[in-house]
């Protein structure tokens, strides 16, 4: 593993132990998430559409995520993005669970053996197409679709949500993916 690639690694799981002592108004406990959840057809690989800025992602463009059930009920993960500067493609694998089953669309994630992040889908289409995720701060925001290109009108709906939500949409950032 090149040390890029173990940065951006290290970097998230500490952005995500500092969110723990997330300010009242930045974290997203009130916000719900989708209602009705199937794992199985969430599975697979997703487009990121845009995202808020995150040291983790910084210079990635053409990012995917995917998404794989094991064996043992985990799901795999795997992030993959073009770094524009390097010229060169990173990876992070990590695993996934739902620790309630009564909120399948609440996930913990987790990219470092002993840190874990929420991973909450706040919209999601009924054919599985386009999502919002978040996690347990508004600092981080993701609009998710099964193609690299979104349609512009189901863009700006996902950021008017997440702006009626308390996020800075302003601040969001377009994933190119050519």
């Amino acid at each position: 593993m090149q040390c890029t690639h173990l940065a951006h690694i290290i970097g998230f799981c500490i952005i995500f132990v500092i969110s723990c002592g997330t300010p009242a108004e930045l974290r997203t406990d009130s916000i719900p998430v989708v209602s009705s959840f199937n794992l199985e057809r969430y599975l697979g690989t997703w487009y990121e559409i845009a995202r808020l800025p995150n040291k983790f992602e910084e210079n990635l463009e053409k990012i995917t995520a995917t998404y794989t059930l094991n064996e043992d009920g985990e799901i795999a993960v795997l992030n993959r993005g073009f770094n524009v500067i390097d010229q060169e493609w990173e990876e992070a694998s990590g695993k996934a669970w739902v620790p309630d089953p009564a909120q399948p669309a609440r996930l913990r994630v987790s990219f470092f053996w002993i840190f874990a992040s929420d991973y909450k889908i706040i919209a999601l289409d009924n054919n599985y197409q386009y999502a919002l995720v978040t996690s347990s701060s508004k600092e981080y925001l993701w609009i998710l679709a099964r193609d690299p290109v979104l349609d512009e009108a189901i863009y700006q709906k996902l950021v008017a949500l997440a702006d009626m939500n308390g996020f800075d949409t302003a601040k969001l950032i377009r994933v190119t993916h050519n």
